[in-house]
């Protein structure tokens, strides 16, 4: 008699097999108790099954999987066990008692043993056993449910999948080195975005970015991996060969290089996370360029006015129409203010820029300033530019320029360029003024004319100080010239 095997093991002994179909204990073949004592005194999950009526014999570690059908289960046909999942689970006994042997590291079942259906994993390997002669006599499983380590492994394939999300939807570039040699094992959308579309997983840093070698940033990541502590800097400059022809490029970046540890603390990797800082630095040197040019014409307000008294006087036929004249005038120089502190109202068009500037530094009754161009929609951004260079070139032209004088003229052309009509383009051309020399040293005027048009990523600006008179020709993208901020 078989002897231990815990509970299962005390109802093999108590059970009546004479009413089975295995009969007596004492009549059964040598392979079956020989298999039984080796399934009770064993830890690991066991099954037999045996006979025609395919008889069910397990130990303590395979009762714990049957749930509440232990130990009904015990001792009675193998189907009765598992009825709900028999459609399963058939034709591998089947396949068992044919004499093919099955093995899996992981098959599913949804489960009703407890009373609710359950989402079960198992490993198991189906073993026919068989007399001497080779008639199957039944069959033997070791097995294991795995359903736990399979949620837990399914758990950490989430938590890793969420940090990908999290990295790809990060707004810097993230990349992950490992090893003293710096090898790329990831890098987001951000970051290829940064150093360009290069096929670097796998590579070392020196050999996919070899242009930051020179550069010092290899030491650096030497560095941190050699002793744990963390790089941090900002607005760091950085050449970058970016573009399918490698074309190189100054960029301004914020760059953290932070150790990553393996579990037993030893530097396994390096985190990267930078972002690339250029166009937000450079927007702010343009704000601050605007900032400075909107104190000066604060300063300069009582000036304006002044001028604008003095010149509607000298023309005016009487007092009535100089108090008209003037009033409407300061009402004009009042809304141009308003909008250039506004920037735009995100609904501009460049004809009322270009009327505003008009209605403010030229005498209806003696219009000197001829305009030409379609009324095309400017972003909010670039509509305070435009206005703020618009007025500035007015206001030089009246100071020194074409309109300083009786039989000066302005013509101002704009409207859509380029071979593919993408880009705005704004042309300011002054003639029969006094002879003009280029300046010796740069205005503020200047710099907020030569800044351009904010909101564009590609605008070009040329002062050409002909004898003649003053041109300026400015070009820039259409997109982000009304594209609204």
């Amino acid at each position: 008699m078989v002897l231990g095997g815990g509970e299962c093991g005390h109802l093999f002994r108590s059970f009546d097999w004479g009413k089975t179909s295995l009969g007596p204990y004492e009549q059964w073949p040598s392979e079956l108790r020989t298999l039984t004592s080796v399934m009770m005194g064993s830890l690991q999950p066991m099954l037999i099954v045996w006979g025609p009526d395919q008889t069910t014999l397990y130990n303590d570690g395979y009762a714990q999987m049957c749930g509440n059908r232990h130990p009904a289960a015990f001792g009675h046909p193998f189907r009765d066990l598992w009825f709900d999942i028999w459609d399963q689970v058939d034709p591998i006994i089947s396949a068992a008692y044919a004499g093919q042997g099955t093995s899996m590291d992981d098959i599913q079942f949804t489960m009703h043993r407890k009373g609710y259906p359950e989402e079960t994993h198992f490993s198991f390997s189906y073993t026919p056993v068989r007399d001497p002669w080779g008639t199957v006599l039944g069959m033997f499983c070791a097995c294991s449910e795995i359903t736990a380590e399979v949620f837990m492994r399914r758990e950490q394939q989430t938590m890793r999948e969420r940090f990908m999300q999290v990295f790809e939807l990060s707004q810097g570039g993230i990349a992950m080195l490992s090893g003293e040699n710096h090898v790329f094992d990831y890098a987001n959308e951000q970051y290829y975005a940064m150093i360009g579309d290069r096929d670097i997983i796998g590579k070392t840093v020196a050999d996919a970015v070899s242009e930051v070698v020179r550069q010092g940033y290899i030491d650096i990541l030497d560095g941190v991996y050699r002793t744990g502590t963390p790089y941090v800097a900002r607005d760091v400059p950085i050449e970058l060969n970016r573009g399918p022809d490698g074309e190189k490029q100054n960029r301004i970046i914020d760059l953290a290089y932070q150790p990553m540890r393996d579990p037993d603390g030893r530097i396994g990797g390096i985190l990267v996370q930078a972002r690339d800082v250029t166009q937000m630095r450079a927007e702010e040197k343009h704000r601050e360029l605007l900032s400075h040019e909107l104190g000066h014409r604060l300063k300069n307000q009582l000036a304006m006015v002044q001028a604008i008294a003095s010149q509607t006087l000298r023309t005016a036929p009487d007092m009535p129409t100089a108090r008209r004249t003037l009033a409407d005038r300061i009402g004009v120089l009042s809304y141009a203010h308003d909008a250039i502190i506004k920037g735009g109202s995100g609904s501009s068009k460049v004809r009322d820029l270009v009327d505003q500037m008009i209605s403010l530094h030229s005498d209806p009754n003696e219009p000197r300033i001829s305009t030409a161009g379609p009324n095309l929609k400017i972003g909010s951004r670039s509509s305070l530019s435009l206005s703020l260079i618009l007025h500035e070139l007015a206001t030089n032209a009246l100071k020194h320029g074409a309109l300083s004088v009786p039989q000066g003229r302005v013509e101002l052309v704009w409207g859509i360029a380029g071979p593919h009509k993408d880009r705005f383009e704004l042309t300011w051309k002054e003639s029969g003024g006094p002879r003009v020399k280029p300046p010796e040293t740069e205005s503020s005027g200047t710099r907020l004319i030569k800044a351009g048009l904010a909101g564009t990523a590609d605008c070009k600006v040329q002062l050409i100080y002909a004898p003649e008179g003053f041109n300026l020709i400015l070009s820039a993208e259409l997109a982000g010239f009304q594209q609204e901020h």
